[in-house]
């Protein structure tokens, strides 16, 4: 069919009573693009849940006048949504169409019946949310949609299927399943041709065939062609073939890209893709961009895939939905590995509102188009039927799992079958029975009382995870799947080699601040297959689980979340804004990526005040050798390295050298203003070297565009990342100031804002405080010709950034 987009000419509107309207009671539309996030329209309020960063629930309609020509008429229309959040109902020309509870699922509505043909026509979008998420969601038409136009027979959309039955060095067997469509009232054969490309554009392999199609059914082509000495797509080397299809007399044509690679899995070699052995170094990612929340667009995805693949990670896990489509595409160009997740409850809520009230009715055809979606991205290499599910230590949930399971096994057995397991959600129930028998003044058999458990949460879930409890109790969830996902139950990696020699594992979901013993069993155990931290990239809601908290008399333990106007998680290893925390370059070592050493300096306003941060929270540092009013106090300097030993230079004078410890050595430093410089030694000889300099007074502000050429069409935005710097160009985070834009050419400002934690700040005006010397602003563009961006800030000249947009076919060649 053919795709358009469908993203323009939208009208937005809070959701209005009819009634209220009859009586003149009205609110009026204004013109938006979509994607779009209704929620940043509704502000925050301290009243609001924490677990939604505050923001303000309600119900949104949005409208689009639209014509359909008269030679249409015969064909089928469909609008097709990626995603809409949530609860959406679809309507055109006043008639109901469809609907579809979930926020994260793409779905088509087939408004062939409504039409007018030669004259205008609505589509009307209503959505709504509210305590329905343990984070923040966005809401409305947050993902693209599209316009999808095919005649009497055609390719069904996600009609095609490519799949590798055999490869090696010589040959690949390719099988491409094509479904065909008809809406004749006879009998109708037509020819089907497939041509499938290499990564050089050249063609590798060809076939065509007649297909007949019954009245009013569909049938399903499938071809066997041979590519000869292929390409393999892998993480290191992602090639990808395309494959085109095409129906005689120019009925129906459609391209998909597809990889030629293998999967096999076992305990005692674990993930091997094309036969070479795999070992996940995983960031667990929200849905939402940051400053953008939760609208998606193409660029922003990729940027995040980018940036997360250069600071050390292979594999992300979209938590805790269906990833994007934009994202997988980036997935595959880009070679990064996907668990693709499908829900964060099934028939046990875990807020008022949400999405448990459906999932009974739902779950199916859910489950479908998120495999539809999935099927052709080589990226994808598990689904996980849910996360942290408390059905899971229960005989009735472990047969809703095998249901899941099975259901993906049918739609899609080439990949392989996960859950997100968390082991004290499995057994709360019975945690809650504990608590009355020792409230009644019993302890409990094993001795693990539930004292013990509320005490630290990292404890109490290592402590539990390796309880005969839990061994019982998850015994048939873990069974139903091919790869057990185990939520911070590392504890159990070593004796499940016993237990269950056949049990391959994931660390689904880990503590940051634990990744260098984390990782020592990862590369210890062949049948641990990978680690996927909580989080890779910071995010919106669940307010304040990473920050940084001190004891005092008033919270002698660190409490989960933070009051208002704590805006994000604060514990990924990059902010909402792309840019690199200390804990990335601490794993990236760990990893063994990384051979210079890292500097990071605790924030010397706190040097007397016991941490109390939770497992999500790293230390309260920073990579900077600025602090003011510092002058002669003693700070401490974390150092992170790989060699056996670091040693810490100040302005030329050696401080000492210490052998590092899981990765990190700490020094104590008089501070002056200067060049602090770490050096990493193996053995004696020096293996890398890392600085940092006393920014001067603030001088600048410098303004850079991620890229200087951009495409009118397919999602794309430019990136302005703005930095105040002193004189030498050294970011100065220690003297933040309001900076305002100014955007004027064929674009506008999509979004502005900084990492700071905790603001009222918004992110749709041109004002916005720097957060430690940095803002970012994202620019979208309206039109072929120039973006012209204006950023000021007190005591620096006006910084100023030209993108030339071109259209699609010109960006990409100049790219």
């Amino acid at each position: 069919m053919k795709r358009t987009s469908f993203n323009a000419g939208w009208e937005f509107r809070p959701k209005v009573n009819q009634f209220a309207e009859v009586a003149g009671r009205t609110t009026r539309h204004r013109a938006v693009t979509v994607p779009h996030d209704a929620m940043l329209d509704r502000g925050r309020d301290a009243s609001e849940e924490a677990a939604g960063a505050y923001f303000r629930g309600g119900a949104y309609e949005y409208r689009k006048k639209f014509q359909v020509a008269t030679e249409d008429e015969g064909k089928r229309l469909l609008v097709e949504f990626e995603g809409v959040y949530r609860d959406a109902m679809v309507y055109v020309n006043g008639a109901y169409v469809t609907q579809c509870p979930y926020g994260y699922t793409q779905f088509r509505a087939d408004i062939t019946p409504y039409l007018r043909y030669g004259a205008d026509n609505e589509i009307r979008v209503e959505a709504r949310t509210h305590q329905d998420s343990r984070w923040y969601t966005g809401a409305g038409i947050y993902r693209d949609t599209w316009l999808l136009t095919g005649g009497p027979v055609r390719i069904a959309p996600e009609g095609i299927r490519v799949t590798t039955l055999e490869v090696d060095k010589k040959r690949a067997v390719v099988e491409v399943a094509v479904r065909v469509e008809s809406d004749e009232r006879v009998l109708r054969t037509v020819r089907l041709a497939v041509e499938v490309t290499d990564p050089e554009g050249r063609v590798v392999a060809q076939g065509a065939a007649p297909v007949t199609v019954e009245p009013g059914r569909c049938a399903t082509a499938r071809q066997r062609l041979y590519v000869r000495e292929p390409a393999r797509w892998s993480p290191d080397r992602p090639a990808l073939h395309t494959a085109t299809v095409t129906l005689e007399d120019e009925l129906d044509a459609e391209t998909v890209t597809f990889g030629i690679r293998t999967l096999r899995l076992d305990p005692d070699h674990g993930l091997r893709i094309n036969d070479d052995p795999v070992k996940l170094r995983g960031a667990c990612v929200h849905h939402d961009n940051g400053v953008l929340g939760a609208a998606t667009y193409a660029r922003a995805e990729e940027r995040r895939i980018e940036l997360l693949k250069d600071a050390g990670f292979n594999a992300v896990r979209m938590s805790h939905q269906p990833m994007s489509r934009a994202m997988l595409e980036a997935c595959d160009r880009i070679g990064m590995l996907v668990v693709d997740e499908t829900f964060d409850m099934w028939t046990s809520g875990k807020s008022a509102f949400d999405y448990s009230l459906h999932f009974a009715e739902w779950w199916e055809r859910d489950l479908e188009a998120m495999v539809a979606k999935d099927y052709n991205h080589p990226s994808v290499i598990l689904y996980s039927i849910g996360n942290e599910i408390p059905e899971t230590g229960s005989p009735s949930g472990a047969v809703w799992g095998r249901r899941l399971a099975e259901k993906i096994r049918a739609l899609d057995p080439t990949r392989y079958v996960t859950n997100g397991v968390n082991t004290a959600l499995a057994v709360m129930a019975d945690l809650a029975a504990m608590r009355e028998k020792e409230e009644a003044g019993r302890t409990d058999e094993d001795g693990t009382g539930i004292n013990t458990f509320m005490a630290d949460p990292a404890a109490r879930l290592e402590a539990l995870a390796t309880s005969d409890l839990v061994t019982h109790k998850t015994a048939e969830s873990f069974a139903v799947l091919d790869v057990a996902g185990m939520n911070y139950a590392e504890a159990r990696y070593d004796i499940d080699r016993r237990l269950f020699p056949g049990r391959i594992i994931l660390g689904t979901e880990t503590f940051p601040t634990h990744i260098h013993r984390i990782w020592r069993l990862v590369q210890k155990h062949s049948h641990v297959i990978g680690d996927f931290t909580w989080t890779g990239w910071d995010y919106l809601g669940e307010v304040g689980i990473g920050r940084p908290q001190y004891v005092t008399p008033g919270t002698p333990q660190p409490e989960l979340v933070a009051p208002y106007p704590h805006l994000t998680a604060d514990c990924g290893d990059l902010d909402i804004t792309g840019h690199r925390r200390p804990a990335s370059f601490y794993r990236e070592i760990v990893f063994g990526l990384r051979s210079d050493p890292y500097i990071a300096v605790r924030r010397p306003e706190h040097r007397d005040k016991p941490f109390a941060g939770t497992p999500w929270a790293w230390s309260d540092s920073i990579s900077s050798w600025t602090l003011p009013d510092a002058e002669g106090s003693t700070v401490t300097v974390e150092v992170y390295g790989a060699g056996d030993e670091v040693e810490v230079l100040l302005n030329g004078r050696r401080l000492g050298r210490q052998p590092l410890k899981n990765f990190r050595a700490d020094f104590e430093v008089c501070f002056e203003k200067g060049e602090l410089l770490a050096i990493a030694y193996t053995g004696g000889v020096e293996t890398g070297r890392y600085a940092v300099r006393t920014a001067e007074n603030v001088r600048r502000l410098r303004a850079e565009a991620d890229r200087s050429v951009i495409a009118v069409t397919g999602g794309d935005l430019v990136f302005v990342s703005l930095t105040l710097t002193d004189e030498d160009g050294i970011c100065h985070p220690a003297s933040d100031r309001p900076v305002r834009l100014e955007v004027t050419g064929d674009g506008v400002l999509a979004g502005f804002g900084s990492a700071r934690p905790s603001t009222e700040e918004r992110f749709d005006g041109p004002d916005h405080q720097t957060y430690e010397g940095r803002a970012l602003a994202i620019l979208r563009p309206t039109g072929p010709g120039e973006i012209r961006l204006v950023a000021s800030a007190q005591d620096c000249p006006p910084a100023m950034v030209t993108v030339v947009v071109r259209d699609d076919e010109d960006a990409r060649a100049s790219g």
